[in-house]
Parts: structure tokens; C-alpha cells; sequence
């Protein structure tokens, strides 16, 4: 049996274990006793019983990097791209949240221990950034043991001014550097403009900055679970997507494949956070931002609780970028608003069929989405115009602001034109 000490802030937690090819994680009898103690997810409640493979993958797979970026880590450490365990013991050292994986024995490295920064020259970055795609998360390197979850290329980095370093045995990362996605032209400034915007109609996202060295261009997204004590150093905050949350593995994170639909992310919300209005509400302008930007890839790892003093709060917006202007990127949105994929085809009822599945008021529903879909375009256009945004003259942005038009004038005149009696054809 295969055994690894995780690890929460701090704290040993428990341990995960490989028991014939499969995961099983069991909570401390020490961290049961603890006065303070938290569960590492609403999957995963305290409890002295294990956990077995079906209860604990969703959470733990949940932190691995997915598809071809899994199977290119798992070459590199010559084991299977199935081995969740193995995985995380070569890259579980900075995951997504407030957890570690170490070896049985192996101290903590905490912060108050000074941080371990390699330092980046921007020709040393140029190179990483071209070592990404046949080596994600740099595995393998000397003192780097990073993971993020997702499907595209990503680092955790170190950010101080202008200076961009890779943090080493144990130190926290500030930011995450994604550079361009393949295939995706565009795709950094596409995201930096979207998150830009969502901060502009104050929908609170992950802070984001494009920077560009020489010919390369990525972005730089400050890490919500990061934060700053009184002395400057960087500590770990708690989180979870909401498919580690719901018990989801990842390969299902999609409606269509079984995934969660928008009705469990609002039931999620409503159960977890105190108190939880501000919260749904917060989740429904995601979903109608989202919706209205053309973010066709918006499923349930997308969204994100924050353990902030240990009450769970909806992390701030990330991963957002307009996927409909691309026509070979797929049409189908990742979850379904009311009982449609397509966007062209949200009639006023599958908004009235969303807002009673998430909970919501329907009146009231219809209400923030005819706000939203009036300001949206004139904040676009304020965000594209603004001195030093970097957006003005971008032909990619330019087509990004005509579909928020289109899609926001639709939604308006589709909420707003009388009712002349239902349809049976778009039912």
C-alpha cells in the first residue's frame, strides 16, 4: 500500500492511500479531535470512517491537470495518465487551494521558513513559455512540484513588480501565467479583455494583467487563493470547484456527459454559503455575463468556493473568455439555460425555466438580465476606448464587442416583446 500525508495550511489532515489501484483517504484521528477542524471538501465531511475511490476521486483528481496536459506529466514521470496518486506525488506540492501532498515523514515547509523563489530573466520566461506545451506544469524540474486543474497550458508563478520567478520547495505562487492557447488566436487577449470587463460592471473577477516580452504575449492572473499576512508573506486560502464539491470527477464536468447543471451549482451555493443571498445573486450575473460574452465553456469547474475565515464564499469570476466568436469552437454551451444548449434558441421561457430550477425569481430574474444586457455594450466599448487598456485597435476585441451587442439587443428584445401565447415549435 501507497500512503501520502495531505496536508491543509499547516496541518496533517489525513492521509490518501493507493489500496489495489484506487484512492481512499482517511482523516487524522489528531485533526478529528482538532476544536477548529475543517473538512478539505463539502465531498468530504469529517468523519473517522475512509473515504473510498468513488468519494474521494472527484476531490483529489479534481486538482490534477486533465486530457493531453495529464498524459504529457504522466510520460515524464513514466507512470499511467490513470494514476491520480502517483500524479500527486510528483506534482501535489502548490495545487489550487490550501493543500499539499507529501511523502509519510517529510516535514511542511512553511512560509515563515522564507520563501524559495527562482527568479526569471525574460529570456529564461521566453523559454519556459515554449517548454510549456511538451512539458506542462514544468514537471519534473528541479524543486517544482505544481498542479493546476484544467485542460490548457498554465504555470503558478511568483509575481513581484515586473519580476516573474517559479516558486520552489513549498513557497506559495501569487499568479498564474497562461499563455496563448493553441488553436484559439487570440485567447490572451480574449480572456484579459473579459475579465477586464467583468471588473468594469463590478462583478468582482480574478484581477488579471496581459504582458507581453519581446513577441510573447500571456496573461497574468493574481491568484484569489493567495493572500498577503501583516508581514508580506504569502499564505494559502482554502477553495474547491464545484465538481470537487459535488462529488463530480472531472471527466464529467460537462452537463452532457452527466455533469452539473446549473440547478445543483445555485443548490450548491444556496446550502454552503452564510448568508447566502448575496452569493446566488453574484452566481446568477456570472451566468448571465457568461451567457451574454459568448463563454460557451463555462461547466461546473469553472466556478469555484473560497474558504475565506473558513466560511465558504463563491470565489471571484475566472476562466472567462468569449469562445462564440471562434466558428470552430462548438456552439453548445457547457450547461444548459432552461432546457436549451444554443443560445439562439433562449426564448424568455428557458430564462423563466432557468430561474425556477436555480430557486430564483422569475420577475426578478428577467430583471438583472435585461440590466446586464444594457449595460454590457456600453461598458465594452468604455473598456476598449479607455487610455492604456490595450484593447483599442484589436480587431479580435472589436468582433468580441459586435457579439455582446447582438447577443444583448437579442436577450432584450426577446425579454421585453409581448407575449402573443407559447410556441410548440421552441419549446
Amino acid at each position: 500500500m501507497h500512503e501520502l500525508e495531505v496536508w491543509l495550511f499547516a496541518d496533517r489532515v489525513g492521509t490518501l492511500a493507493l489500496v489495489e489501484g484506487r484512492l481512499n483517504f482517511r482523516y487524522a484521528t489528531q485533526w478529528l479531535q482538532e476544536p477548529n477542524a475543517v473538512a478539505l471538501s463539502y465531498s468530504l465531511p469529517l468523519q473517522a470512517e475512509s473515504f473510498d475511490d468513488h468519494k474521494a476521486r472527484p476531490f483529489f483528481a479534481g486538482l490534477l491537470p486533465e486530457g493531453h496536459l495529464r498524459r504529457l506529466i504522466a510520460q515524464q514521470f513514466q507512470v499511467s495518465g490513470q494514476n491520480d496518486f502517483a500524479l500527486l506525488d510528483h506534482i501535489g506540492g502548490e495545487c489550487a487551494g490550501a493543500v499539499t501532498f507529501l511523502e509519510p515523514g517529510q516535514p511542511l515547509r512553511l512560509p515563515a521558513e522564507g520563501v524559495d523563489v527562482q527568479w526569471l530573466s525574460d529570456e529564461e520566461v521566453i523559454a519556459i513559455l515554449g517548454e510549456l506545451p511538451r512539458r506542462p506544469m514544468l514537471a519534473g524540474k528541479d524543486g517544482l512540484r505544481l498542479s493546476l486543474a484544467g485542460a490548457q497550458d498554465k504555470l503558478p508563478v511568483v509575481v513581484d513588480g515586473d519580476r516573474i520567478g517559479l516558486p520552489r520547495n513549498g513557497t506559495p505562487s501569487t499568479h498564474i501565467l497562461k499563455p496563448p492557447i493553441h488553436a484559439v488566436e487570440g485567447s490572451v487577449v480574449n480572456e484579459g479583455f473579459c475579465l477586464a470587463l467583468a471588473d468594469a460592471i463590478q462583478l468582482k473577477p480574478a484581477r488579471s494583467r496581459v504582458h507581453t516580452i519581446g513577441d510573447c504575449r500571456f496573461l497574468l492572473v493574481e491568484r484569489y487563493d493567495r493572500a498577503a499576512d501583516p508581514q508580506g508573506r504569502i499564505q494559502r486560502l482554502h477553495q474547491e470547484d464545484f465538481c470537487q464539491a459535488l462529488g463530480v470527477v472531472p471527466e464529467m464536468k460537462y452537463q452532457n456527459e452527466g455533469g452539473p447543471d446549473l440547478a445543483r451549482c445555485f443548490d450548491l451555493v444556496r446550502r454552503v454559503t452564510r448568508p447566502s443571498a448575496p452569493h446566488v445573486l453574484r452566481l446568477l450575473d456570472y451566468v448571465i455575463f457568461n451567457t451574454l460574452i459568448g463563454n460557451h465553456d463555462a461547466h461546473a469547474k469553472n466556478f469555484s468556493l473560497l474558504y475565506a475565515d473558513k466560511k465558504p464564499v463563491l470565489a471571484p469570476l475566472y476562466d472567462t473568455l468569449s469562445t462564440a466568436v471562434y466558428p470552430s469552437l462548438t456552439t453548445k454551451m457547457a450547461m444548459k439555460i432552461g432546457s436549451k444548449y444554443k443560445f439562439s434558441e433562449v426564448q424568455v421561457r428557458h430564462w423563466d425555466q432557468f430561474a425556477q430550477g436555480a430557486g430564483l425569481a422569475k420577475a426578478q430574474t428577467r430583471k438583472r438580465i435585461l440590466e446586464l444586457a444594457r449595460r454590457l455594450p456600453l461598458a465594452a466599448r468604455q473598456l476598449q476606448a479607455a487610455p492604456g487598456s490595450g484593447f483599442a485597435g484589436n480587431a479580435l476585441i472589436e468582433e468580441i464587442i459586435a457579439l455582446i451587442e447582438q447577443r444583448a439587443a437579442l436577450t432584450i428584445r426577446r425579454l421585453t416583446k409581448p407575449t402573443t401565447g407559447l410556441d410548440l415549435s421552441e419549446a
